[in-house]
């Protein structure tokens, strides 16, 4: 057996490239449309990472999804965390979860989904303004 890759659903796809590719650093792996099933599907992943995929279906009639708690997250781990969540910070990005024990933090993307980022290696020190930063929302 062998992992491909986790779908999501999105709403809007130039806000949920600028999100994944832009800000968060995924690069667009492949596309393929499908007239007669009327979706999009985007397949992204780390640089360098392809076998690490996360597919963003868009279906072209407009639907309303739940935020699917029970979907869980994604997660990648990041080389440092401090510097990423000031960069998604300064992007407009909410940290819902900061970065306060230096190791781990929470963002979400346009439709909610949970973005899980951890610290390569050890964690970091603990540092402001990441220390005393409240939670924000859910994560």
């Amino acid at each position: 057996m062998k992992y491909l890759h986790t779908m999501v659903r999105v709403t809007d796809v130039d806000a949920s490239l600028d999100f994944y590719c832009r800000k968060l650093g995924l690069e667009e792996v492949r596309r393929s449309e499908s007239e007669q099933g009327r979706f999009t599907l985007i397949f992204l992943a780390p640089p360098g990472q392809r076998e690490a995929q996360i597919e963003l279906t868009y279906n072209w009639d407009p639907e309303t999804y739940g935020e699917g708690r029970n979907f869980g997250h994604l997660a990648y781990e990041v080389d440092d965390i401090y510097a990423l969540c000031e960069k998604l910070m300064a992007e407009g990005v909410t940290i819902n979860r900061p970065p306060r024990d230096g190791r781990m933090a929470f963002v979400r993307s346009p439709d909610n989904i949970s973005i899980e980022l951890l610290q390569k290696g050890a964690a970091k020190a603990p540092a402001e303004p990441w220390a005393s930063m409240a939670n924000t929302g859910k994560w």
